[in-house]
């Protein structure tokens, strides 16, 4: 009796166990693609990207669902270009669905255009059937496609590739660089409409005005602050943490205001580097210090005892929230100055007014709330 009784409560404590009762609640996800023209009439649009994807991405770190922050995944196609084969479609993958964020912003500041046919459909499919989709509809998962040549080019009908996608829960955003009934006429409209996205228009070569701000030299400061705190390991740990710097001179190069952006981005969730990192390693679990060979360390931390190793990168954790809280502080404060400053010089979206107005609306659908500005 006793064993019946006994495999019973085994049999409970199994089903109980492999329930979500004590699962670890996971981040909700969200999957952005951008795929773009780099034909050559489209430098002005590689620009606006450039200057302009920090902003995208604290945007969605002001979202949260419950009360829980999303993860965001970001994957990058470019297309049009003639100097790609034509057997590819005039079209190339730059980077698979991503949280590396300095990987994205690396690759924008490469591109360069060059004239090539632009195959909206093809792009579009090959976006929908290569990258690591999330399979659940819950998840937020988006492609924004921008470009100026008719939506209809290519072997590859967009009518297909539309359905394809939404079929897949992912919903296609189109963005004309034009005269919003052109774009109408040469169906990107139609696209969106397929795909239950949004269709915009936009200014492709209107000058971005950035306002200037009292906060923004402090944050520009701490942004730069924050790398100190970050603990290289592994074989591309230096590589990786040279590429950080390097993509904080870009943004730096392109405006003050684009450098603010992108460290307010570092402050946020959506920054992270477990693979090179070892503070955001160790605070995910992902690796264990005392297991790390000493050739992957960096020199500072070679000769340290296992305690010593784990108290440094317990201070630079610490150094780092403190930073962070900081800025995100800062930033809040600069917001409503901007926004009591800002003057609408012209009634022309940019790309990033075009995203993050569809990101919005179609977030909110999927139980997003944005934090009020």
């Amino acid at each position: 009796m006793r064993s019946k009784k006994l495999i019973v409560l085994l049999v409970v404590l199994t089903m109980v166990m492999s329930s979500n009762v004590f699962s670890k609640k996971k981040d909700p996800v969200v999957q952005l693609a951008i795929l773009l023209d780099t034909s050559g009439s489209m430098s002005g649009l590689i620009e606006q990207a450039k200057m302009q994807l920090w902003k995208i991405v604290n945007e969605m770190a002001t979202a949260k669902r419950g009360n829980r922050s999303p993860m965001l995944e970001v994957a990058l196609y470019e297309y049009g270009k003639s100097s790609i084969p034509a057997s590819e479609g005039f079209i190339r993958m730059l980077v698979p669905l991503t949280s590396d964020l300095d990987r994205i912003s690396e690759e924008l500041f490469k591109l360069r255009t060059n004239g090539g046919s632009e195959y909206c459909g093809m792009v579009i499919d090959n976006a929908v059937r290569e990258l690591t989709w999330n399979k659940s509809n819950k998840e937020y998962k988006v492609i924004f496609i921008a470009g100026n040549e008719p939506f209809t080019q290519g072997s590859v009908d967009y009518k297909n590739s539309c359905r394809s996608a939404i079929s897949k829960g992912i919903i296609v955003n189109t963005i004309f660089c034009g005269p919003f009934q052109t774009g109408v006429n040469s169906k990107w409209k139609d696209g969106a409409d397929i795909s239950d996205g949004s269709y915009m228009n936009i200014d492709h070569n209107k000058k971005i005005v950035h306002i200037t701000a009292p906060q923004d030299k402090e944050i520009i400061r701490l942004g730069k602050a924050l790398n100190k705190t970050y603990i290289s390991y592994g074989k591309k740990g230096v590589k990786m943490k040279e590429r950080q710097e390097k993509q904080d001179l870009n943004a730096g190069s392109l405006s003050p205001s684009v450098m603010v952006q992108r460290s307010a981005t570092k402050a946020s969730k959506q920054y992270t580097n477990t693979s090179w990192d070892l503070v955001d390693a160790d605070k995910e679990g992902k690796v264990k210090i005392e297991e790390i060979a000493e050739e992957e360390l960096p020199a500072e931390m070679k000769k340290m005892s296992v305690d010593e190793k784990k108290e440094f990168v317990k201070k630079k954790s610490k150094e780092r929230s403190e930073i962070q809280k900081k800025i995100l502080s800062l930033n809040k404060e600069r917001e409503k100055y901007v926004k009591g400053k800002r003057v609408e010089m012209s009634k022309d979206k940019s790309l990033d007014d075009a995203i993050i107005e569809a990101l919005k609306k179609q977030a909110e659908k999927k139980k997003y709330k944005f934090e009020k500005k």
